[in-house]
């Protein structure tokens, strides 16, 4: 009897768990199905589209060159005298750097040239007796006057040049190199000093073939020099060289600083090169962009709230910004947050913030950074 009724029991309760177990079953299926339904929208951040300046800018580095640049020579032999300058001088049109003695070694020449001279004198009047005498005939007269003009032309040539030869600067300029001693001994043409024009110190810049065509003389640049850093100086370019170098395929360029700055020949310039602006371009942040796998490129825009798919076309791209050319227009609403699961249709909500930060900074006015200064061109160093 206690057996049937331990029966009973367990049946009941086994019978209660699975009703228990179904209607837990039902009841969750309800609360996700409830849960499906009453899916929050996806929450975004959007900015307004606006028209603003967008330039496409090139960055380059160069070093700051003379272009009028003087190695001078001596154009005779002797030894090194009166070496009056050193590196770093200022020197005048006219003023003597150096000289090279000359006079004691041209002396024992210019004797020695004379008694040729006399020789070839005495040499000729014979010839010329010996010839009015039929003793010999008439060429052996013309030989004894070559002879004789040759040994001439030899010492006036030697008392010329008896005299120490000076070595002066043909303009203003500062001595860069010296490349003698005093005492040293120099043969012809070799430099001696090497002086430049300050005046005509320039940014020396090379130019990839990619942009070499549409550079323009005078266009506007802007300069950083390592020796002034965190400075900015205006500068444009004043020279294009007409040839591309054949090894590397680049164009040389010349820029001059038109700020007042101290340069010097080897300082390190970085440069920003504008090469083309749009005044009224339509541009997005570059976080609004997705690239999709065939490589076209999209963004979201919210209408009626709801995440709208649209294919663009882009031009410039300068910093965190893009032109966009075809695709949105000005005052379209674009998401540059929380897109990246986002599906053409979906439900979106903007948050407060989004909506604050929409209405103060529409995309085209360039946000500040919290120091309240727009960043400049290139970015810190």
């Amino acid at each position: 009897m206690k057996r049937k009724i331990f029966t009973a029991i367990t049946f009941v309760v086994l019978l209660v768990g699975g009703v228990s177990f179904v209607c837990n079953i039902a009841s969750s299926q309800e609360k996700g199905s409830s849960k499906e339904t009453t899916k929050k929208p996806q929450e975004v951040r959007v900015i307004s589209v606006a028209k603003s300046a967008i330039s496409q800018t090139l960055e380059l580095t160069g070093s700051v060159e003379p272009y009028r640049i003087a190695q001078l020579a001596s154009p005779a032999e002797g030894p090194v005298l009166n070496l009056r300058v050193r590196e770093g001088d200022l020197v005048k049109a006219g003023d003597t750097l150096l000289s090279i003695g000359r006079k004691k070694g041209v002396d024992a020449l210019i004797l020695s040239l004379r008694e040729d001279l006399k020789k070839e004198e005495d040499n000729l009047k014979r010839t010329q007796q010996l010839v009015q005498n039929d003793a010999l005939p008439g060429e052996q007269l013309d030989q004894a006057k070559a002879s004789y003009e040759r040994a001439r032309a030899q010492l006036t040539k030697a008392e010329e040049t008896a005299q120490d030869y000076f070595v002066a600067a043909p303009w203003v300029g500062v001595v860069s190199r010296l490349k003698v001693k005093e005492g040293d001994f120099v043969v012809p043409r070799a430099p001696l000093v090497e002086i430049y024009d300050p005046v005509s110190l320039v940014i020396r810049v090379a130019i990839p073939e990619k942009y070499a065509a549409g550079i323009r003389k005078g266009s506007s640049v802007t300069a950083r020099l390592d020796a002034y850093p965190g400075a900015t100086f205006a500068a444009r370019i004043v020279r294009l060289y007409p040839y591309l170098d054949e090894r590397v395929r680049t164009r040389t360029i010349e820029v001059g600083v038109t700020d007042p700055v101290d340069l010097l020949p080897g300082m390190f310039a970085r440069l920003i090169l504008k090469l083309k602006q749009v005044d009224d371009a339509i541009v997005v942040p570059l976080a609004a962009l997705i690239t999709t796998p065939e490589g076209g490129k999209v963004v979201f825009v919210v209408h009626d709230s709801k995440a709208i798919r649209r294919k663009v076309k882009t031009g410039i791209e300068e910093s965190d910004r893009i032109q966009v050319l075809e695709g949105i227009n000005p005052g379209d609403k674009v998401i540059v947050s929380g897109h990246k699961e986002l599906k053409d249709g979906m439900d979106v909500r903007m948050s407060e913030s989004a909506k604050q930060e929409e209405k103060s900074n529409p995309v085209g006015s360039r946000p500040t950074g919290q120091d309240g200064k727009k960043k400049q061109a290139g970015g810190e160093k």
